[in-house]
């Protein structure tokens, strides 16, 4: 059964042709090693729900805009093949350091998901 990763990443609107390129150069890293796909989203209709939202969970703050990505891959066993290339390809060593991207990691949500449903 396929594998997901998915992020929810608060990006402040200035830097977002930064983030983009670095997007870009990233999931050619993951896609060379063995990911199937990968999408970055921009929000788009994302409101501040009265408890809780993706502006919520990243904590944005003004002139941030929420970016939900993910990538998917075989299964979990391939998942974990990939993402231990991807450490180490020197290639995102930049990014692996502490103000490499450009958004506040410490806000950024991440998690592994089982694929439940594909329609």
């Amino acid at each position: 059964m396929a594998y997901v990763d998915g992020f929810v990443v608060p990006v402040p609107t200035k830097k977002l042709k930064d983030y983009r390129r670095l997007a870009h150069k990233a999931a050619k890293v993951w896609r060379e090693h063995g990911a199937l796909e990968v999408r970055e989203c921009v929000a788009d209709d994302v409101k501040v729900g009265k408890w809780t939202s993706f502006p919520r969970s990243v904590k944005l703050k003004r002139g941030e805009t929420v970016v939900f990505s993910y990538i998917v891959y075989k299964s979990r066993a391939q998942r974990d093949r990939v993402m231990a290339k991807v450490m180490k390809d020197k290639r995102l060593a930049d990014m692996m350091q502490p103000g490499g991207v450009p958004f506040d990691g410490k806000r950024m949500i991440f998690g592994g998901f089982k694929v439940m449903l594909a329609a």
